[in-house]
């Protein structure tokens, strides 16, 4: 103690001077305090991966595969409403030939080209018959003598048609379908519409064909 005094007092003998300095300013830091306890985290585990080849795929029902000939669609064909008809026991009206094709053939026997036309429609009945086909052929008259029923009749032999005819005297029939020519086809489908049209001889291969494609669809 007495040598710091008298250090103080040669300091002082000395002309110096003793300077303070005062100790820097300590900041204070802020820590944050922790949690005591950790939160909980659920973990959702995921499901264990399946291959394909595990995978059992439900059965798919077999569909059978549907035909549609490629003919337009005229609409639904007029019924027939004659009240006259050989070669069958009784009248045909398209409600009860539901699931047919209909061949219906516009003529006379008094005109060549339908006379002509008949050995196909005769092939096809005998060809087509039982897979569905029915021809109706519609005499409408040109001329008086071909308006007797006894005339049509024996032309029916005399031309050897073996299938149904109608007689149309008054063009019911002829004008219900907008007929204008003899002889002309008509191909109604299973469904009652008019899929086919042909005026006049030949194309028997197209008609032919569509008769085929129509009894292919399904009803």
């Amino acid at each position: 103690m007495k040598r710091f005094i008298w250090g103080l007092a040669t300091l002082a003998a000395a002309g110096c001077s003793l300077v303070y300095t005062a100790a820097p300013a300590v900041t204070q830091l802020t820590v944050p305090v922790l949690p005591t306890s950790v939160p909980t985290v659920e973990a959702t585990l995921a499901p264990p991966a399946v291959s394909n080849a595990e995978i059992s795929p439900s059965p798919v029902p077999p569909t059978e595969a549907v035909f549609v000939a490629g003919l337009p669609d005229w609409g639904a064909a007029p019924e027939l409403t004659n009240t006259v008809w050989l070669n069958t026991d009784q009248p045909l009206r398209l409600a009860d030939l539901g699931g047919k094709v209909v061949l219906l053939d516009m003529w006379t026997f008094g005109c060549i080209n339908c006379i002509n036309v008949i050995p196909s429609l005769r092939e096809w009945h005998q060809t087509y018959a039982d897979q569905g086909l029915v021809i109706i052929g519609n005499h409408y008259p040109e001329f008086s003598y071909e308006h007797d029923l006894n005339n049509l009749r024996d032309a029916l032999v005399r031309l050897d048609v073996p299938y149904v005819v109608a007689q149309d005297n008054d063009g019911a029939t002829w004008r219900a379908y907008n007929n204008r020519y003899w002889p002309t086809l008509i191909l109604i489908d299973k469904r009652g519409h008019i899929r086919y049209r042909h005026i006049g001889e030949g194309a028997y291969d197209v008609t032919e064909q569509a008769i085929q494609d129509l009894l292919a669809e399904s009803a």
